[in-house]
Formats: C-alpha cells, sequence, structure tokens
C-alpha cells in the first residue's frame, strides 16, 4: 500500500496536475489534450477543468481551455512570504537611524504576533526580541494592525481562541474595548499600544499590504515611556513610520519578480 494513501486527497492531487498540464508549449489545450496529459477519465478531467474555470483561475471558449493570469495567486503568497524579512530588513534600519529608536517587522500566527524582521537600538523591555520571538497579538501595536486586518470571519476566530489575560494594569482585556480599539485602528491606518504589553513600553505600529490591499504583516517603532509622550510619539513617529511602510509595499509588489529571476 502506498504510504501516503492515509492522508493523500486525491482530488486536490487531480486539480493541480490539471493545472500543471498547461505550460509553454502548451497554452491552450482541449478537453482530451487534458485527459491524456493527466491520465485522468474525459469525464474527470471535465469535471476539474470546468471548477477551475467556475474559481477563476481557468478561462475557456467553448474548446480550448487556458489559464488565467489569476494561477499567479497561488504562487505569489509563498514569493511574498520568503522576501519579506529581507526586503524589509533595510527599511527598518533607515527608520531607526531617522528616529533612533527600534523598529521590527512581524506577522499574525495564531493568537501571536511573530517577529520576522528586526533593528533594535536600546534595550528597552525586559525581554529580549529576536527574529522568532513571539508575543499575544492584544497586546501589541503589531498585533492590533494585524487583528484589524483580518475580515469578521477571521476576527471572529481570533476572539474565540485568544485568552485575554492582563500584563499590566494597561492591558485591554475586554473583547468589546478590544473590538472598539481595533476599529479606530482600522479607521486611522496605525496603532499605538500604551504600557499594554510592558510597563514603561509604548509602541505604534502600521500596516504592511499586498498588492491586493490585504495586510500582510506590520512594523512598528518601540520607545520608552520617559523618551517619548503619547503625543510626541504621534507627532513624530507615526509620519516616519507610515512612510517606511509604504517604502516596504512598494519593494514587495516587485520582489516576487526578481526573486524569480535571481
Amino acid at each position: 500500500m502506498d504510504e501516503r494513501a492515509a492522508h493523500h486527497v486525491q482530488s486536490l492531487d487531480r486539480g493541480l496536475a490539471v493545472i500543471r498540464a498547461f505550460g509553454k508549449g502548451t497554452p491552450e489545450l482541449t478537453l482530451s489534450d487534458v485527459a491524456r496529459l493527466t491520465g485522468l477519465t474525459r469525464a474527470a478531467a471535465r469535471r476539474f477543468l470546468l471548477t477551475l474555470v467556475d474559481l477563476g483561475y481557468v478561462r475557456t471558449d467553448g474548446k480550448y481551455f487556458s489559464l488565467t493570469a489569476r494561477v499567479l495567486e497561488l504562487g505569489y503568497a509563498f514569493l511574498a512570504g520568503m522576501t519579506l524579512p529581507d526586503v524589509a530588513q533595510p527599511h527598518l534600519e533607515r527608520l531607526s537611524a531617522e528616529v533612533h529608536e527600534s523598529s521590527s517587522v512581524s506577522v499574525l500566527e495564531g493568537t501571536d504576533i511573530v517577529y520576522v524582521a528586526r533593528v533594535a537600538v536600546s534595550r528597552i523591555m525586559t525581554v529580549s526580541i529576536n527574529v522568532g520571538t513571539r508575543f499575544p497579538a492584544y497586546a501589541t501595536s503589531m498585533g492590533h494592525v494585524l487583528l484589524a486586518g483580518l475580515d469578521t470571519d477571521g476576527l471572529a476566530a481570533y476572539f474565540e481562541e485568544a485568552q485575554l489575560d492582563r500584563l499590566t494594569s494597561h492591558t485591554l482585556t475586554s473583547p468589546a474595548a478590544l473590538r472598539a480599539e481595533l476599529a479606530k485602528v482600522r479607521e486611522q491606518g496605525w496603532a499605538m499600544v500604551d504600557q499594554e504589553l510592558e510597563e514603561g513600553l509604548r509602541s505604534v505600529a502600521a500596516p504592511i499590504r499586498d498588492r491586493r490591499g490585504t495586510v500582510i504583516a506590520a512594523v512598528n517603532l518601540s520607545t520608552h515611556a520617559s523618551r517619548n509622550t503619547r503625543e510626541s510619539v504621534e507627532a513624530d513617529l507615526v509620519p516616519p513610520l507610515l512612510a517606511a511602510a509604504r517604502r516596504i509595499e512598494d519593494d514587495l509588489a516587485v520582489a516576487p519578480a526578481q526573486a524569480c529571476r535571481g
């Protein structure tokens, strides 16, 4: 017996085989061509092709089938994810040098944020932060940005799973209060967290979006409360932070093509 039989999803295997049948020398295929190239019956090949047409990955004129540009979405998330730290790092270095504060980029994983890039100019937390460090999303500025970027179902799933523990006297532990804060973040386009993760730590974050406008990561600046008031954070740190986020987005828009060439 094939050792993969217990977990192998044959329909997915066959659907991907149909997509792979199209290539440089076979941009257009008939139903019979697809059946021959994949080893499927004509009836099965037809079902897969028409499903792909319904999903927007394949087009047809009634006789010939061909892939649409939407298949690029299947590879874009992987390419963008692979290049995000490399693309972001020089922008973090520039941003930190400009404002003399630590800067990081993180992504949402489950109920936590995970750091994927960082430039530290000073030690302002009791816990050392490195690439791979995780913090609860509800208590961080980057977490607020990432949660604000979720759709209704995604946010509902988050609240079902997350445990909102009180980390400091400032931590938002009420789902209603956190939802209200996320609505504010969504409207203004950035988030500030004032000593919710650790006493004395203020941070501000902005979203990083892909070409479709989906929030895929967050970039932040963190400072000690003794150095910057809430007002000075908003006046002095938010504008350069938002500018850095836009520069990262601009570079990410061309990063997949560069990755393919390199």
